[in-house]
């Protein structure tokens, strides 16, 4: 499951395939929408949630809202089944969408709202291979050094003045994320932990100077 971009996406994995999937856009609804996403692709494939093995969940980046939607969701899961619990970033699993559906090569950046008129961004070699650590900027200030590459994602949707050569997939799939980790798993690679990759404070702040009402 992941709940770091607008879309909010579920799948069901066996280890070789994508058996049931669900994706629905919608920013502001990540609490409402996860939970009967998930029973809606259980149902699908005919699968009770007893027989699920594992969890893997998209880490982000993410804004700090809908990010925590997933992970506490996949925690809980995690923590009822008595199953692990694996992380993935985000911006991995649409490069990996990316190479496998639309046959992107590389190199090749992938880029996803961060709201504030910023993106999250990583560059990649190849659909599996990132080559920095994601951060989070002004299309602007990193338009000249993704010249020339094709930029996967939302962000290059929102800001084609800095990146022209906008490249589907636009939002993360939980399958990508599920194949991903699945292969990594089979090739005896760690994945994360199912931690937030916030990479900035939240948007939600306690305002300054409030005032502090008491009960007489």
């Amino acid at each position: 499951m992941d709940t770091a971009t607008p879309a909010v996406t579920v799948a069901l994995h066996d280890g070789a395939s994508v058996i049931a999937s669900s994706g629905q856009v919608d920013a502001r609804r990540h609490g409402e929408l996860l939970l009967p996403a998930v029973d809606r692709v259980l149902a699908e494939a005919g699968v009770k949630l007893e027989a699920v093995t594992g969890v893997v969940v998209g880490v982000g980046p993410g804004p700090y809202t809908g990010l925590r939607v997933g992970l506490v969701t996949a925690a809980t899961f995690g923590s009822a089944l008595a199953v692990p619990v694996h992380g993935i970033c985000t911006l991995d699993g649409l490069a990996y969408a990316a190479g496998q559906e639309g046959g992107l090569e590389g190199p090749f950046a992938v880029a996803t709202d961060a709201r504030r008129k910023e993106v999250y961004w990583a560059r990649y070699e190849d659909a599996r291979t990132r080559t920095g650590d994601p951060a989070v900027d002004r299309p602007a200030d990193i338009a000249e050094a993704l010249a020339g590459l094709p930029v996967v994602g939302q962000g290059a949707v929102l800001y084609p003045e800095a990146f022209p050569d906008a490249r589907g997939p636009e939002h993360v799939a939980a399958g990508a994320l599920a194949a991903l980790a699945a292969e990594r798993l089979a090739a005896g690679q760690e994945l994360l932990e199912p931690q937030p990759l916030y990479l900035r404070r939240p948007d939600a702040q306690v305002p300054k100077n409030y005032k502090v009402v008491t009960p007489k």
